[in-house]
């Protein structure tokens, strides 16, 4: 009889994450002719005269722009090795008696992640959306994250609440044994300052939070690198683990990932034997 795998989630951040920069940079702005520093100065100005949340005011700001959004996701680039990074760890995960469970938990547009060919590789998108009338046209945000609230929907995967809509569930008391998945058999991948809440939270609840970065940019007058802001998050106890973006097999990154998948799976098996 074959013994039941172990199942650990992975939720990733995308914009800086996934993909390098903004998504919308890839192919939205582009095709519509916009300037991305334009874009977003007029975004954060609506968002300040009308003391307004800053993804509200892009999403609406993108929808005087368009209607239709989900087709700019074919276009965007992803940071090497994830194409095929997904096949790749999931039969590396099974290898080990591991079940993983990839999830997307992102600020940006769920249109444009659901476009993309990595789409099919998630049990859900957690992300900013748009509400359509029966002509299948954008007309309302349906759905805003913002770094802050995030934290809610590591909530969602270890309760087991596939959607965004249902405030009753999530607030309903679960015991920890009955969570179909466990915070310590969680990780949590981002870039950086948006993803603090979240890797805190994962860390404070026995998770791990793995932050990774370009590391084909580097500082200016204005900022730190994104690796320099990477380390900051270790040396705030933020972060357990960093490591340039780069899924290709045998990165750092991949080396951190299936070892940190081993490391899970070591602790549940331990745990059965402390009786």
């Amino acid at each position: 009889m074959s013994k039941k795998l172990i199942k650990i989630a992975i939720a990733y951040d995308f914009d800086g994450t996934l993909a390098p920069g903004n998504m919308q940079e890839h192919t939205f702005f582009p095709s519509m002719k916009l300037r991305a520093k334009d874009f977003w100065r007029h975004a954060n100005q609506i968002a300040k005269e009308n003391d307004m949340d800053e993804i509200l005011a892009y999403m609406q700001l993108s929808l005087d722009e368009a209607r239709d959004f989900e087709h700019y996701g074919s276009g965007i680039t992803f940071f090497e090795g994830v194409d095929t990074y997904f096949d790749r760890i999931n039969a590396f995960a099974r290898e080990k008696g591991v079940e993983l469970e990839h999830y997307i938990i992102s600020s940006g547009l769920r249109e444009f992640i659901s476009g993309t060919p990595i789409a099919k590789y998630f049990t859900n998108i957690y992300a900013s959306g748009y509400r359509y009338d029966a002509n299948g046209v954008a007309v309302w945000p349906a759905l805003a994250i913002n770094y802050t609230n995030k934290t809610q929907y590591l909530f969602r995967i270890n309760k087991g609440i596939n959607n965004s809509y249902d405030n009753t569930l999530i607030n309903k008391y679960l015991p920890e044994e009955e969570r179909p998945i466990p915070f310590p058999q969680m990780i949590y991948i981002g870039d950086g300052e948006t993803d603090v809440p979240a890797m805190k939270m994962i860390k404070y609840q026995g998770g791990i939070a793995i932050a990774v970065y370009n590391a084909a940019v580097g500082p200016t007058k204005e900022k730190l690198s994104p690796k320099q802001s990477c380390e900051n998050l270790i040396k705030q106890n933020r972060a357990n683990y960093i490591a340039p973006a780069d899924y290709t097999e045998g990165s750092d990154l991949d080396r951190v990932i299936k070892l940190v998948i081993e490391k899970i799976r070591a602790e549940v098996v331990l745990k059965g034997f402390a009786g």
